[in-house]
Parts: C-alpha cells; sequence; structure tokens
C-alpha cells in the first residue's frame, strides 16, 4: 500500500520533574533531507537520532523538533578550585597586611572571587538518564507519523487508481473503435488506389508493398497490449508492502512512452481525443506519485 511522504507525528510527557515534547514533520523530497533540533545534552545522540528517522521514514524533506524542559529548579553541585582560592587568599592576605587592613572578611573575598565556586551541569550527569526517557517518545511520534502517512497513503491509492481506471475504460474505447479505423484507411488506400491504375505509369506490385507498409506502420496493437500491460504492472506495485514511489514514476514513463506512440499513429480524430484524455489522467497520476514514498 502506498505511503504518503507528507504526514506529521508528536509524542509528549508530562512528569513532575520535567516534560517532554517530540514533533515530526516531513514533506516531499527525492531524497531524505533531515533537520534535527534538539536540547543540548542530546548533541551526542544525534547520529542516533539521524540513523532511527531514516529508518523509520525512508525519505522526505524531514524536520525534528524535541523540547525539554524541567519543571524544578535543582541545585547544581559546586566544586571549589582550591588552587585558586588559595593563590587569591595569598594575594589578598599580602595586600591587607602592607596597608594594615583587617584580615577578618579574606576567606570570604577569595572564595567569591571569579572561578573559584565551579558548577558541574546536572545535564552532563543526567544525560544518558534523560535520553532514555527521550527516545520511547521518539519511536512514539516516528510511529504517529508514519501512521499519518499511511492514512494519507490510502487516500493517494483509491484516486490514482481512479486515474488508471480511467485510461483502461479509454483504451477500451480505442480498442473497440480500432476496427472502423483501420477500414477507413483501407478504404482511402483502395479509392487512391482506383484513380491511380488508370495512370499508364502505376506500378502495381509497387503501391501493393506500400500499402502493406503504410498499414503496418499505423497499426496500434502492439501498443495497446504494451499499455494493458503496463497498467496491470502499475496497478500490481500499488499494493507492495516497500516503498514504490520512484518505480511507480519509471512505470508512468513506459504508460506515456505507449499512450504518445498511439496517438502519433492513430491518424484518427476520435482516437486523437481519447489519447488527450489518457494524457491528463496520466498527468494527474505523475503529480500524486510526486508525494508518494
Amino acid at each position: 500500500m502506498l505511503q504518503s511522504m507528507t504526514g506529521f507525528g508528536s509524542a509528549r510527557l508530562d512528569a513532575d520533574q520535567y516534560s517532554i515534547s517530540v514533533e515530526i514533520r516531513s514533506l516531499n523530497s527525492k531524497s531524505m533531507d533531515l533537520s534535527v533540533r534538539t536540547p543540548k545534552f542530546l548533541s551526542d545522540k544525534e547520529y542516533e537520532i539521524r540513523n532511527m528517522v531514516q529508518k523509520a521514514l525512508v525519505r522526505g524533506k524531514v524536520s525534528i523538533s524535541v523540547e525539554f524542559n524541567r519543571n524544578k529548579a535543582q541545585k547544581p553541585r559546586n566544586s571549589i578550585n582550591r588552587e585558586l582560592l588559595k593563590a587569591y587568599y595569598t594575594e589578598l592576605d599580602e595586600v591587607a597586611q602592607n596597608l594594615g587592613a583587617s584580615k577578618d572578611e579574606l576567606f570570604r573575598l577569595a572564595l567569591h572571587m571569579p572561578d573559584v565556586l565551579q558548577q558541574q551541569e546536572q545535564e552532563e550527569e543526567t544525560a544518558e538518564a534523560d535520553w532514555a526517557v527521550v527516545q520511547p517518545l521518539l519511536q512514539e511520534a516516528l510511529q504517529s507519523i508514519n501512521t499519518f502517512r499511511e492514512d494519507e497513503g490510502k487516500a493517494l491509492t483509491a484516486e490514482i487508481m481512479s486515474y488508471i481506471d480511467r485510461i483502461r475504460i479509454l483504451l477500451a474505447d480505442i480498442e473497440k473503435h480500432d476496427p472502423a479505423r483501420m477500414e477507413n484507411i483501407r478504404s482511402r488506400i483502395k479509392s487512391h488506389m482506383m484513380e491511380l491504375g488508370s495512370s499508364e505509369h502505376f506500378d502495381k506490385n509497387r503501391f501493393e508493398q506500400e500499402m502493406v507498409y503504410y498499414i503496418e506502420k499505423l497499426d496500434i496493437a502492439e501498443e495497446k497490449v504494451r499499455l494493458v500491460n503496463h497498467l496491470h504492472y502499475f496497478t500490481e506495485t500499488v499494493y507492495l508492502p516497500e516503498p514504490t514511489g520512484k518505480k511507480l514514476g519509471f512505470i508512468s514513463q513506459e504508460i506515456g512512452r505507449e499512450i504518445n506512440t498511439i496517438g502519433s499513429k492513430a491518424n484518427d480524430s476520435t482516437i486523437q481525443h481519447y489519447v488527450v484524455e489518457m494524457k491528463e489522467e496520466l498527468e494527474k497520476i505523475k503529480e500524486q506519485i510526486n508525494n508518494i514514498l
């Protein structure tokens, strides 16, 4: 069954400590064109995220956004740069001694000098634990967008198959009209043959050879058979389980080639009318195939 490349999927988790949301959007593209926006603590997981998305979505212009918000402030752990504190304290002690100033507040002053107290980012310590929470949400969002794509694909399948059925009907109309077309061609040739037969330069054998060549050139039997086969192959391909968008594009080109040949060989206004309608249906198919995975 066909899948659309257009889709949207999301997943969300609200807990006491944090809230997480994942959103994935996709549009048409000839290949996988992926943009990822995640919190800083997931930067080293981008490669893994890309692999997950590539495997699940295959193709499309995809954007993924992960939002991670902590609901409660957590106290960061501080560490003291002992060497720097000692250096500040020694220098302050020397200055106080030279100036005859009080040394009562020296430790407090040294402790609050730049870079003495160093905060350790909590994200660094809990990144793996947070990723363990984000990962299943990402899988859920991917499943959500694939369900969206499948639903869109069902609608696309019905629409495309209606166009294929219309081409089949028009081909059946051509089949019904073709004997009359060939009879008209033969009648015109016989009429010309009678006119030329009275000429003293008329070569009957050569004329019959050219007539056979002319009729064979206008014969569209092979094109009709190939077109039927292409339509059947197209229908089979639509219902394959794997992505078939590119293959359907190639089959559509073959369908168009047979339709064009029928039009160029027909030499008949009625069949030309059917051919124009078939081309219109084929253009509708090609437009929809651009959105198929």
